[in-house]
């Protein structure tokens, strides 16, 4: 009798009609970094241009939710948002470096990627969404408002070791979600908002909220082969992103706990600013529910 195994790895190492070859993909599993820790993420605010959010919402759930993002190599974990127009108006600065008007973008989809994988997987999501570009499966009528490769710098819990952790965020079943974007002034003084938010304002917004994490990122530049409609990442010397994950709907728990989160930056004096707090509630996988609530 043949040695099964064998012929497994005989055939594994031959050309495949795709001009490939299968072992290849053994070889990159086989190295290289495969922790569970979100060691950065994809953030991506997008407006559907009007007239078009039902087909940009199909599109987008029936084919580039996978196609473009879940399917490639070292995204893990993935959830869309969506802001109803109840939720847009809730947003604050109403002058904001982000969102021009600061209700532009009613989708935002996060995702995080396995730590020390940043590089690899930029070489596949280029590759990739040319070719889905090339192949015609891009839905051209959405503008980006605010889409970028962040790395992780933080997570700060409510509960301390109870509870989901920061690689658990986008699969357990969070009832809202609140991003929050702040700049400072120069460079140099991120590290100090940083410290600040991780050491003192954001355990004490967190004690006794409905918020049970928050995570803190920042900005990666795009690389220069990037798609032409995706413009250059904005800030990424001054700019932070905070994830707040909500056990609550955000528009029941708005007042007292997020429409306050400009005016305590500010007074804390380290030269940043608010420039984006906007709320969601999670889409319905498969569906078109809010889809008619957008405007």
């Amino acid at each position: 009798m043949a040695d099964d195994t064998s012929a497994h790895d005989t055939s594994a190492d031959e050309t495949r009609a795709d001009g490939t070859h299968g072992e290849l993909y053994g070889r990159l599993a086989s190295t290289g970094p495969y922790g569970v820790r979100p060691g950065h993420a994809l953030i991506t605010m997008v407006e559907p241009h009007p007239g078009h959010e039902h087909a940009y919402n199909r599109w987008y759930e029936d084919d580039h939710y996978i196609a473009g993002a879940m399917a490639m190599p070292w995204i893990y974990a993935g959830r869309r948002w969506v802001a109803t127009r109840d939720l847009q108006l809730l947003r604050y600065p109403r002058e904001s470096a982000v969102a021009r008007p600061v209700t532009a973008g009613c989708y935002l989809s996060t995702y995080w990627i396995t730590e020390g994988r940043y590089d690899d997987h930029m070489r596949w999501t280029v590759g990739i969404n040319k070719r889905l570009n090339r192949d015609g499966r891009v839905h051209q009528d959405r503008t980006h408002v605010f889409t970028a490769f962040q790395d992780h710098e933080a997570t700060v819990y409510r509960d301390g070791a109870d509870g989901p952790r920061d690689f658990h965020a986008l699969d357990h079943p969070y009832a809202g979600l609140v991003l929050e974007v702040i700049d400072t002034a120069e460079a140099g003084q991120r590290a100090g908002l940083l410290r600040r938010l991780v050491d003192d304002q954001l355990p004490k917004r967190l004690a006794g909220s409905p918020a049970a994490m928050a995570t803190v990122f920042r900005p990666t530049p795009l690389p220069g082969d990037r798609m032409s409609y995706v413009k250059q990442v904005e800030g990424v010397d001054t700019r932070l992103t905070v994830l707040w994950f909500l056990e609550r709907d955000p528009r029941d728990c708005w007042a007292g706990h997020f429409d306050s989160l400009g005016a305590e930056t500010a007074a804390a004096g380290l030269g940043a600013r608010v420039e984006l707090v906007a709320p969601f509630i999670p889409t319905v996988p498969g569906t078109d529910r809010y889809v008619d609530q957008l405007r």
